[in-house]
């Protein structure tokens, strides 16, 4: 009885395990976005401008492709968050399947909406720090320790304005930190190195 019970575990687990692969893809597509719009954008600056300045429907001609990237993104990161991701960190999961979610409000509600997008963003940033706390110590993980003390310092130099530079810098850098423990989150799932609860 406890091997057939063990055995239906790892079907269930094997039907699952391709799914880990869409926490990879999804940063993956978030980032190569966000680099080919700013490469196809000679007027962005890091100095002075907010990524979402390059999803401005209106005054960004990459805007389609800068929206489209990120509503793909959160659509793989919404297929991890739901499926493999909570047999390894069940808690975390709920906290980015809200981040994965506002990703695409971002981009469906972009700048031209004022104060809805910055409520938004201000949601995605926010749920990300707490994905990390959660995963840190749901999974005794430095790197998401280290991830949300990197994201966390960079926003607070920002605002007590440590160093001078547009809102992007903030805003890459705590993503690219929270990405470093999704990806080796998902690649560990992947390899069926969290698949136990």
């Amino acid at each position: 009885m406890q091997n057939f019970t063990y055995l239906s575990a790892g079907s269930t687990y094997m039907k699952r395990q391709p799914y880990a692969l869409s926490g990879i893809v999804g940063p993956v597509i978030a980032l190569f976005f966000i680099a080919l719009s700013i490469a196809l954008s000679p007027w962005f600056s890091w100095s002075s401008n907010a990524l979402s300045d390059l999803g401005h429907s209106v005054k960004s001609d990459v805007a389609p492709l800068y929206n489209f990237g990120l509503l793909l993104a959160g659509l793989f990161l919404v297929i991890y968050s739901v499926t493999t991701f909570t047999s390894g960190a069940k808690y975390t999961s709920c906290c980015l399947f809200i981040s994965a979610l506002s990703l695409q409000l971002i981009a469906t509600f972009d700048e031209v909406y004022g104060s809805f997008h910055t409520a938004v963003s201000s949601l995605f940033f926010v749920s990300l720090g707490f994905a990390s706390i959660i995963y840190a110590v749901e999974r005794r993980s430095i790197l998401a320790a280290a991830a949300f003390a990197i994201g966390f310092g960079s926003w607070a130099f920002y605002y007590a304005r440590v160093y001078i530079t547009g809102i992007a810098v903030p805003e890459i850098v705590s993503s690219v930190a929270t990405v470093s423990w999704i990806v080796l989150s998902a690649l560990g799932t992947y390899l069926g190195k969290y698949s136990e609860n």
